[in-house]
């Protein structure tokens, strides 16, 4: 929870440093120096969290009002007039071609934003529904303020809601997340379903790893030291992982693997002949 908070609101401009935002959400200290927003930013976002687990628990169908209660929560006490209202004029997204949704038309869209997710037309499975509601949202564009932090809360309720954990989208990665976005904008949206179903994949090994019995093959280990066991680098098992080709996840911003995965790809290699690179010498 601490680390979902931290990168959603750093993603936005938001100074606190992980720990500062422990800080905050565990000990209720107030961080000098920074900012009343910046507390409220990350509490907000703690609290929308756990409306997302009452949600989850209560396995009903997403309404526009549960989003809006989502963007409500969010602006508390940050921007009380525009929390939970949708915007009366143009806006844009900082750095993109995309043009927003006009104000006049944002009632309609959203309305059948929430029918796709009821009916899934498009018969989208439940990582791809995820993705398209929160480039929905992020193309229309519907608030003056919180637009981002709106889709991924939403993003992880469809998620959670179908038997996935919550996915974070770290700040480290905010080049890759707004340029898939940005593709999605103009009509590619398989870029950004496979964005989220990387980091999909990062928190299933993340959480399917608290539950198994830790065992030599399946323990977790930086890349670093699974490189000193096989032939391949550091940079290269890197590169695998950015690449989806080695199941990983990140812990405190570093790769994490297992032995079980490393041998799993070096058989997928000598049958599939898939290898893009050797170690160097």
């Amino acid at each position: 929870m601490v680390e979902y908070v931290y990168n959603s609101t750093s993603i936005e401009g938001n100074t606190l440093s992980l720990n500062e935002t422990r800080l905050v959400l565990q000990e209720g200290i107030t961080i000098g120096g920074k900012s009343l927003r910046e507390h409220l930013d990350v509490t907000n976002q703690s609290a929308a969290i756990e409306y997302v687990d009452a949600f989850v628990k209560e396995k009903r169908e997403i309404r526009e009002s549960d989003i809006l209660t989502l963007h409500r929560i969010t602006l508390k006490g940050i921007s009380d007039y525009w929390a939970g209202r949708y915007k009366t004029s143009q806006n844009r997204i900082v750095g993109s071609k995309h043009k927003t949704t006009p104000p006049y038309k944002v009632n309609g869209e959203m309305s059948n934003l929430v029918y796709n997710l009821k009916d899934n037309p498009i018969k989208f499975n439940p990582v791809e529904l995820a993705a398209f509601a929160h480039h929905e949202i992020a193309r229309i564009h519907p608030f003056v303020d919180g637009n981002g932090r709106t889709a991924r809360l939403v993003c992880n309720l469809i998620l959670m809601r179908n038997g996935f954990p919550p996915v974070i989208i770290r700040t480290k990665d905010r080049a890759k997340y707004f340029d898939c976005l940005e593709k999605a904008h103009f009509g590619d949206l398989k870029a950004f379903a496979d964005f989220i179903g990387r980091r999909v994949e990062e928190s299933l090994i993340l959480y399917l790893s608290a539950f198994a019995k830790t065992t030599k093959n399946n323990e977790l280990l930086p890349l670093a030291s699974l490189a000193m066991e096989t032939q391949y680098g550091q940079e290269y098992l890197s590169l695998l992982c950015r690449r989806g080709l080695l199941p990983a996840t990140k812990i405190n911003n570093v790769w994490h693997s297992s032995r079980e995965e490393i041998e799993n790809y070096v058989q997928m290699v000598k049958h599939r002949n898939i290898g893009i690179g050797k170690k160097s010498q």
